[in-house]
């Protein structure tokens, strides 16, 4: 009790904001939660009205950066369309069926190797490698529960919004002869791709950025760095170029690629790294990024 005295005391809108997040998130506007959210994850107060970090961009994007496009863009199934009239129908990975129900999913009309995913959110991704090893009941049980949730409210990821919610059925891409399949982000400021970072999971995790000449940058933010953990991809250079294409007249979005014998795909746009909540080990580079970002109707 004492220790909750002390919160209202100290910072009386703060304390009020964060224990309403907690029990009634919905009431807050999206500037009181992200601002009373990031205070609780980052220890310090939002700067709104000067942002110049990279996390703190991101916050003022969620905000006032509005364009009717990202819904679509991040959107995984209308995003298909995007880009294949941006880029050509290769560069997409084929979609086999898309269903407004979890109830709809017919295995017998998919092929032995597959992936499920929700359209809407992030994370929710189902692998199938073996049909008789796929527990269907399981999967439904598990996106129902995605499709009943609005991603949007997690950290007021404006883009997300209005996304209608589905389930749908990709191509499997893999075959035996590789492991795993490898994310590619292109960190894009202004239609230039500027970063690209890669997650691997091998003895341990890491994440590895670097420059578009594939240098190694000494930035750290979840996990450590390893020189060795990743090669450079065969098309790195073409990958930099749908990347420009992809996020052209965009202020900042991360453009996420495969490549998979020989052809890159497209992964997902996403407008908010991390939700822009997860520090940098050395604030340079927080402040580097953010430097890169021109917000909309502002001078920096």
């Amino acid at each position: 009790m004492f220790n909750k005295i002390k919160r209202y005391y100290k910072d009386p809108m703060w304390a009020l904001g964060s224990d309403l997040i907690k029990k009634y998130p919905n009431l807050l506007s999206d500037k009181i939660y992200i601002e009373t959210l990031w205070r609780m994850i980052m220890g310090y107060k939002l700067d709104l009205s000067n942002p110049r970090t990279f996390n703190e961009k991101l916050q003022w994007l969620k905000l006032y950066d509005h364009n009717p496009l990202y819904t679509n863009l991040v959107d995984k199934i209308k995003v298909k369309e995007y880009v294949t009239n941006t880029l050509g129908k290769e560069y997409v990975v084929p979609t086999l069926k898309v269903y407004n129900s979890v109830n709809d999913i017919d295995l017998d009309e998919l092929p032995e190797k597959f992936v499920l995913k929700c359209n809407h959110d992030s994370g929710s991704v189902y692998i199938c490698r073996d049909r008789t090893k796929f527990d269907i009941e399981d999967i439904k049980h598990k996106m129902f529960k995605h499709l009943s949730h609005n991603f949007y409210w997690d950290a007021r990821e404006w883009a997300y919004k209005k996304v209608k919610p589905c389930v749908f059925a990709e191509t499997y891409l893999l075959d035996d002869n590789f492991d795993d399949l490898v994310t590619y982000k292109f960190l894009c400021f202004d239609g230039e791709p500027r970063i690209m970072y890669a997650t691997v999971k091998n003895d341990a995790i890491w994440e590895n950025y670097y420059d578009m000449s594939f240098n190694l940058l000494p930035i750290h933010r979840k996990w450590p760095n390893n020189a060795l953990a990743l090669s450079k991809p065969a098309k790195f250079e073409e990958m930099i170029n749908v990347a420009r294409k992809l996020s052209k007249g965009i202020p900042h979005v991360r453009i996420d690629l495969y490549e998979v014998k020989g052809q890159i795909y497209l992964s997902e746009y996403t407008f908010y790294d991390w939700g822009g909540l997860i520090d940098f080990d050395n604030n340079e580079w927080n402040l580097k990024l953010g430097d890169w970002i021109k917000l909309p109707h502002r001078n920096n």
